[in-house]
This record gives structure tokens, sequence and C-alpha cells, in this order.
């Protein structure tokens, strides 16, 4: 309860900023522009470059509200901006259990189990080329706050698995630039399938790691890597013709 008091307290500015950039483009495009609502949830499967751990094994949610402005010919552009709340991290699963006798000092793995969530709302700005509205790629950024995050670590011991020191005060920074690839598939009506792709520009953490049993020590940077499958519905779409002509058949 506490943890989400803070994230909604910090992610106030980022909710403001959301509101006014809306604000500001629909004042401006409001009377030449068709302004398009739509909403997204689905799923985060991310890990974080640099951690001594692999593999996209964090699922955590994704989803938001968001408004596309089409333009130009045919409206087959469009700029999209969106409010997520995205929930990433990295984990890895424990190869032993705190009771067993034998520990494992040769492995090559840093940790015996680790677990990060990383939670931030992000303001993408993404922009569309739509063919046939049927299916859509984009390219674009996104600035992620951090309003959340949890760490526990596990080096095959008796302890098990340990929460770290790691607060919203470091060390990992509150805010997180990065650039994506996004696509979108129409399903049907306003149901479009998304996925997209994205990766930090800067490092969200520079970290020394020290091998418990050899004593030598490393640098890392870190970054969060993410793909991301969504279900987006966007409120009223501009339908391909055979949706519109079904549309007049049913209601003939």
């Amino acid at each position: 309860m506490t943890e989400l008091l803070v994230s909604l307290m910090n992610s106030r500015r980022l909710i403001f900023l959301f509101i006014v950039s809306f604000s500001l483009i629909v004042s401006e495009q409001s009377f030449s522009q068709h302004i398009l609502g739509a909403v997204s949830a689905g799923v985060n499967l991310s890990q974080v470059d640099g951690d001594e751990v692999y593999g996209f094994n964090k699922v955590g949610f994704n989803g938001g509200p968001s408004v596309i402005i089409p333009f130009g010919k045919d409206k087959k552009w469009s700029v999209t901006l969106e409010l997520l709340y995205s929930q990433l991290g990295s984990r890895q699963k424990s190869e032993y259990s705190p009771t067993d006798t034998v520990i494992k000092k040769d492995s090559m793995k840093f940790y015996d189990g680790y677990r990060l969530s990383l939670n931030y709302v992000q303001i993408p700005v993404i922009v569309h080329f739509t063919d046939k509205r049927f299916i859509a790629g984009g390219l674009g950024f996104q600035y992620g706050q951090l309003v959340g995050v949890t760490e526990y670590e596990d080096y095959n011991d008796i302890r098990g698995f340990v929460r770290t020191n790691t607060t919203l005060h470091g060390p990992y920074s509150r805010g997180d630039f990065e650039v994506l690839a996004d696509l979108r598939v129409r399903l049907y009506q306003g149901f479009w399938f998304n996925a997209r792709y994205s990766y930090s520009m800067a490092s969200i953490r520079t970290r020394e790691f020290v091998n418990p049993f050899f004593g030598n020590s490393w640098l890392r940077k870190q970054y969060n890597n993410v793909i991301s499958l969504r279900v987006v519905y966007i409120f009223n779409d501009i339908l391909p013709d055979k949706y519109k002509k079904k549309s007049k058949e049913n209601t003939n």
C-alpha cells in the first residue's frame, strides 16, 4: 500500500505533462484533424542487459490510454501519444534451495537467483504509417519515470533470497529514455494486436560486481531491454471498406 501511494505521488508530474500535451494537441488540431482515443493492455517480457542475468524472463503489466492524430494524404500517417504504467525488471529462478548441502562454487552464474522489479510511468511518442488500414508500423521515443523498485538476490547460501537496499533514491536512475519500434495488426473492427520493442538510450545503472568466491570485480552498465505484447482498442477508428460494407449490411 505504501509503495502504491509513493508511486502515485511520483507519477503526478508525468500525468500532468500528459494532460498538458494532450490539451495543446487538441487545441491546435481539433478543427482540422480527426483525433482518436485508444486504450491498451498487455504484458512486458523484459530483461536488464548488464545485470549478469539472461533472458526475457520478467513478466509484467503494460497498459494505459492514448491519443492518435492521423495526418497526411488519406490519413495514413499518425502521431500517437500514450500514458502507460509499465512493469519491467529481471528474473532468474533459484537452482538450489537454502537447505541444499552442496554449494556449486564453480558455477559461471553470478547469482543462484535474482528478482528485480522496476515500475515506470511512461510517455511514448510514436510516428506510425498505416497500410490499407490493416497494418501499422512506427518508430518513436519514450520517457519513463521510475515510481517503484524492489530487488532480491540469492547467492546460493542458507539465506535464500535477500532484499537489497535498493530504493527510489538509488542506485537506479529515476528517468529512463528509450527508443522503440512498434507494430500493430488489426484483429477485428477497432481491436489491434500490438508488438513493441524498446531499449534504453542511456544506462539506468552502473554496477560493480564482485565474485563472492574468487574476489575479482568488474563494472557493467545496465539497460532496459523490453518486448511488449498488447491488445489495443481504438475508439471511432477509421475502418477498412470491408468492415464498412458489413456494417451497412447488418443495418439493412
